[in-house]
């Protein structure tokens, strides 16, 4: 038998959408690797691919922050949302994003070791905050974003409250080049960033997408393809469309704008500016969300129960 359990197949289910015998079969065949499972699942039509955000788990919280043409989006975790609902947590927070900002480049490294508004560096308040909180907490990610001329504008979904808005479960930061003025890029990087806390693009552009991942959805639409039993030539035309069409709808430029329905993102940006009189670029963005491809172990203890007995 596969080396896989009771508990791995309701996970495959919980990823995949498919049914009990399908999860079990897959597992089987993919030896007891889940993201096998998965893929196998996917190639046969038997699974939605789901976004890495519909699987966190990791509590705490997201920040952002913004200073003229420069901003900061900073992830700190844990354990447990009880955590991240403490003022004491919130303020390490919030401070530990305006001192990001005046951090060169996305090192965290770099940032644990500055200095903290209240004394010491980011990392010595950590360590008091875990002594003084009692749970576990780790500055996980930073990201910074600019602009030479434009605006940088940050937007928080799910924030703590409405006093709170540097603060909370999604944090988008939307970085737009031109000389148009704030009346302009403030609405429009607004509306750009709740379209990709919503839309989950993985990059700027096609370029930009993780090549691993391209290769991987290449393998998905080579074994659908095959399936088909259409000629080769034929059969390569459909795995490049799919991964043509899996590019296009992850990457935030060509994904099609959720306020417009119709237009790219850049198309949408290209028409504002146009409008404006000014040339607008969106050159860069920062999209976070709390716990992004952190899996949290859960307990089921009927599920480790029926494993043990060969269930």
């Amino acid at each position: 038998m596969a080396d896989f359990t009771v508990a791995d197949v309701k996970k495959l289910r919980e990823k995949t959408g498919a049914g009990m015998m399908d999860a079990k079969k897959a597992l089987t065949e993919a030896n007891g690797d889940i993201e096998a499972a998965v893929d196998a699942l996917r190639a046969k039509g038997l699974a939605t691919a789901q976004k890495k955000s519909s699987r966190t788990a990791a509590e705490g919280l997201v920040g952002v922050a913004v200073e003229g043409t420069r901003g900061v989006a900073v992830e700190v975790n844990s354990e447990t949302d009880f955590v991240a609902k403490n003022d004491k947590f919130q303020d390490f927070v919030r401070k530990t994003t305006q001192v990001a900002l005046g951090i060169e480049g996305d090192d965290v490294e770099a940032l644990k070791s500055a200095s903290y508004p209240d004394g010491g560096t980011v990392s010595d308040k950590l360590t008091d905050n875990v002594a003084t909180i009692g749970e576990n907490q780790q500055l996980r990610r930073m990201k910074t974003v600019t602009v030479s001329k434009g605006a940088v504008v940050p937007y928080m979904h799910n924030a703590v409250s409405p006093e709170a808005s540097d603060l909370g479960k999604i944090g988008v930061l939307i970085a737009l080049e031109s000389d148009a003025p704030a009346s302009v890029l403030e609405p429009l990087g607004r509306d750009i960033a709740m379209h990709a806390a919503a839309m989950f693009p993985q990059a700027l552009d096609a370029d930009g997408l993780d090549p691993d991942v391209i290769e991987r959805e290449r393998a998905i639409a080579r074994e659908k393809a095959a399936e088909s039993g259409k000629p080769e030539n034929v059969q390569e035309k459909m795995v490049e469309g799919a991964v043509k069409k899996y590019a296009k709808e992850n990457a935030l430029l060509s994904q099609i704008f959720v306020k417009d329905g119709k237009a790219t993102v850049e198309e949408y940006v290209g028409r504002v500016g146009k409008e404006a009189g000014h040339t607008i670029k969106l050159v860069d963005f920062v999209r976070y969300q709390l716990g992004e491809g952190i899996e949290k172990e859960e307990s089921d203890f009927a599920a480790e129960v029926a494993a043990a007995v060969g269930g």
